[in-house]
Formats: C-alpha cells, sequence, structure tokens
C-alpha cells in the first residue's frame, strides 16, 4: 500500500471522493489512485438496490465509507488490504 508524507508524518491513502456505478463502489485516493469494488463482496452490499448502493458516504475524515440506511460502514484500509466478506463471483 502506498503512503502519504504530510509534515514527516506517513499517513495511509484515504477517500477523498466516492461514488457507485453499475454495482461497483469506486474511490479517488489522497495518493492519486481511483479504485473500484464490487458490492457483491460484503453480505450487506450485495443484494441492496442501486439507490441504497448510491446512499453512500465519507466519514472518519476520509477513513471509512458509510452508509447510513444501511448502518454499514467499511474502513477504506481494509479494502486496500482486500479484506472482503465474500469470495468474487
Amino acid at each position: 500500500m502506498n503512503s502519504t508524507t504530510i509534515n514527516d508524518v506517513i499517513s495511509e491513502p484515504i477517500a477523498l471522493d466516492v461514488w457507485t456505478k453499475n454495482r461497483m463502489v469506486y474511490m479517488q485516493l489522497t495518493d492519486g489512485r481511483m479504485i473500484g469494488f464490487p458490492s457483491s463482496r460484503f453480505k450487506l452490499l450485495k443484494n441492496v438496490t442501486d439507490e441504497q448502493l448510491a446512499k453512500v458516504a465519507i466519514r472518519l475524515n476520509g477513513y471509512a465509507l458509510r452508509w447510513d440506511e444501511l448502518d454499514e460502514d467499511i474502513t477504506v484500509k481494509g479494502i486496500l488490504l482486500g479484506n472482503f466478506q465474500l469470495k468474487q463471483e
């Protein structure tokens, strides 16, 4: 995982933006990467409607994604490390 140095402090990449398209969740990260993952890799997100999936927000200063309506939180670090709940279909 790449890291960013700010004032000689190394920090992990965090989310600057998040959006969904075609059942994928995408994030723009502070290190310049744009990554995406299929919603089907998480139990709660797998069967929600497109409208519910789209209601994602960045929380904890960019360290987590949050779906208030679903009471679901996923850490950016967990996604970057590949810590998914379900196997790729």
